[in-house]
């Protein structure tokens, strides 16, 4: 059973990296006022200490809006800033292991699925959500097994009630038939982090995919 109800449709993974030349901050809240309902902060290169300055500013401007953020496989900061929620692989700490935690056991936990096979084990149990990953090849996840394409989408909504994130290369052209094949929601990093215009480019994924 899930824990936290999931009525998010777009989901931005952001990092300062995923925003070179930019301020990130002010990447994530043009990205909120265009339509992003959710934010994960992902920062695989930063010290624990910058992850964690970077997880304060940040939530300072999602709780502004009133949007969650969730952490990208890290406790500490997880817990320190009191965020929504964590996220994790099958090489981070598992969901049953985030269950067990006292300060994050009652947070938001999504798990990324490149097997089927883990949609019956424990781990997809404890979890709120599923990141489906990668929907379509990515240059910003390279460690990632299977390409689910739009029929993979298909086959694992048939397997799971859990709410699916889809994410991999999606952007506006595909977006729609992602939503149709069964995903509740996308996940964006690119398409997002890497517009013109943030904020337009959030307005028109929304409004593309919105239900």
């Amino acid at each position: 059973m899930n824990r936290h109800p999931f009525p998010y449709q777009l989901y931005l993974v952001i990092s300062e990296a995923d925003c070179p030349g930019r301020d990130f901050l002010k990447v994530a809240e043009q990205a909120i006022l265009g339509g992003v309902d959710i934010i994960q902060l992902r920062e695989k290169n930063s010290s624990p200490d910058e992850f964690l300055q970077k997880a304060r500013q940040l939530i300072a401007i999602t709780e502004k809006h009133h949007i969650p953020l969730i952490i990208n496989d890290n406790v500490e900061v997880a817990t320190k800033v009191n965020a929504a929620g964590i996220h994790v692989g099958n090489t981070d700490a598992s969901p049953v292991y985030l269950r067990e935690q006292p300060l994050i056991h009652n947070k938001m936990i999504g798990y990324s699925i490149e097997y089927l096979s883990q949609l019956e084990n424990d781990q997809t149990a404890a979890s709120d959500y599923l990141g489906i990953s990668p929907v379509f090849r990515t240059t910003t996840k390279s460690d990632t097994v299977t390409e689910w394409g739009l029929e993979g989408i298909v086959k694992i909504r048939q397997l799971t009630s859990k709410p699916l994130v889809a994410i991999g290369s999606v952007n506006l052209t595909n977006a729609k038939a992602i939503m149709d094949a069964g995903a509740d929601c996308i996940a964006v990093v690119s398409a997002i982090c890497g517009a013109d215009d943030p904020q337009k480019a959030a307005y028109e994924l929304k409004n593309e995919i919105v239900k």
